[in-house]
Formats: C-alpha cells, sequence, structure tokens
C-alpha cells in the first residue's frame, strides 16, 4: 500500500493501483517498439507490482506498523516469495515481458546482494536468464535497457504523484532519465494546477491521468482484520492529474 496522511486520516492507494497509473503514462509516449513488444511493455509497466502479500485480514499485523497505523510500502522487508511470484506470473507472458520484469527486480533488489544465500540465488538466476532471453529474443543489452527506462520512469513519476511528492512553490523535482536519453523533470507552478513535464515526451500537448484511493478515518487498528474490513467499505476518491507540455 502507499499511505499518504490526511487531516481527515488515511489515503490508501494499493500499489497494483499505482502500476495502472504508471501503465497510463506510458500509454501516452510515442509507441516506441513493433507492436507485440510495446503491449509487452505496457503488460510489466501495468503488472509490475503484482502477487502483493495476500494479508487477507486473518489477524496478524503484516499491513500496520508497530503503532497500528496503516504500513506504506516503504516499511515492508523485501519479500522473496513476492518477487519470485512476479516472474513466475511475467513468464506466462513470454520471453519479452518476462525479461523487463527481471530488470525490474534486479534494480530494485540487487543491493540486497550478501545478505542472504536465498536472495542472492534469486539475483543470479535473475542474470542468467535474462542472459538467455537477450540471446534468444536477438535483443542487445542496450535495446532491453532502453525498453526498461521507460518501465522505470512510469514507475517513479507514478509514484511521485501518488505519494504527493511535487515540491511546493512551483520547485522542479528529477524524475528519471527516460529511454529518449535526458533526465526529464516535473513542477507544478500553480498549486493544485496542471503539472509540467520537462522536456516534454509525450505524444499529446497536455492529458489527464487519474488513480483510485481509499480514504480511512481511523488512525489505529488493532490487527490486519480491522484494517481489511475498513478498507473493504471505505469510500473511495479518484485523485487526478492534468499534465502539460512546459
Amino acid at each position: 500500500m502507499i499511505v499518504n496522511y490526511t487531516p481527515a486520516g488515511w489515503q490508501i492507494i494499493h500499489q497494483q493501483a499505482h502500476a495502472l497509473l504508471a501503465a497510463q503514462l506510458a500509454w501516452h509516449w510515442p509507441t516506441l517498439l513493433p507492436p507485440d513488444r510495446w503491449v509487452g511493455l505496457l503488460a510489466a509497466i501495468a503488472q509490475h507490482d503484482d502477487e502483493q502479500a495476500a494479508w487477507h485480514g486473518r489477524g496478524g499485523h503484516y499491513g500496520l506498523t508497530p503503532a497500528g497505523a496503516p504500513a506504506n510500502f516503504t516499511h515492508q522487508e523485501f519479500s522473496l516469495e513476492q518477487a519470485t511470484g512476479v516472474m513466475n506470473a511475467a513468464r506466462f507472458q513470454g520471453r519479452w515481458r518476462s525479461l523487463l520484469t527481471s530488470l525490474h527486480l534486479s534494480c530494485l533488489y540487487e543491493n540486497l546482494r550478501g545478505q542472504k544465500k536465498s536472495t542472492d540465488h534469486f539475483l543470479d538466476e535473475l542474470r542468467a536468464c535474462q542472459q538467455q532471453w537477450r540471446k534468444e529474443l536477438k535483443v542487445t543489452a542496450k535495446q532491453a535497457g532502453q525498453a526498461y527506462d521507460l518501465l522505470h520512469w512510469c514507475d517513479r513519476l507514478s509514484l511521485i504523484l501518488c505519494r504527493h511528492e511535487i515540491p511546493e512553490m512551483g520547485r522542479a523535482v528529477e524524475i528519471y532519465h527516460g529511454p529518449d536519453g535526458p533526465v526529464h523533470t516535473l513542477a507544478q507552478p500553480v498549486a493544485g494546477g496542471p503539472v509540467v513535464i520537462s522536456p516534454w515526451p509525450f505524444q499529446a500537448p497536455e492529458f489527464e491521468v487519474s488513480v483510485e484511493a481509499s480514504l480511512l478515518g481511523q488512525l489505529r487498528f488493532k490487527d490486519d482484520a480491522e484494517l481489511a474490513a475498513a478498507l473493504r467499505t471505505a469510500p473511495i476518491d479518484t485523485l487526478r492529474w492534468t499534465l502539460r507540455q512546459g
């Protein structure tokens, strides 16, 4: 979950919803690849946060901080089960989707190397599979990296939006370097107004994206069951942003 504190309580955005927002952003880029690989890239972006741990609210405190607040995803430890599940799901959609997903997992978790043998084995397997898939698909490391850069770019921008990390007073913040090369920044010159991206990478000069968020007025929960029950009945707010060419 992405957890934002608001004056009324908690705003919860599920990670799968954040990934769908990332896919919305990618959809507006000019098509960079042949249709089959372009669709595969969009699928990898939309599903890169799937296979989250199945806490169903049956006791425990997986979804909570020690203080009983909803736990932001940054408070969760690395889950080998979740990462393996993401890879296993990707394999059913082919080698290209698997390659992109594995590159993302390597990017996220390579810094954990050396901590546990099971994690090291997983990371080694990712590297070996990437080499095999690139060879079979006749894709160079540079070409695969450029496609993955778009996944990373859209993931990063979606997180900035979902976590309300747009700087105040029109200041700019770096997004990431896109597959086109330059590093992109965003700013919001007028509070609540359009978000300006520079340099502008999209096809249309302006468009809108959105994500759904659950609103919780209760600040603390005794266990996962209480949090899960609250989320099932929570009102839903649709957050919207207009992105505009600078």
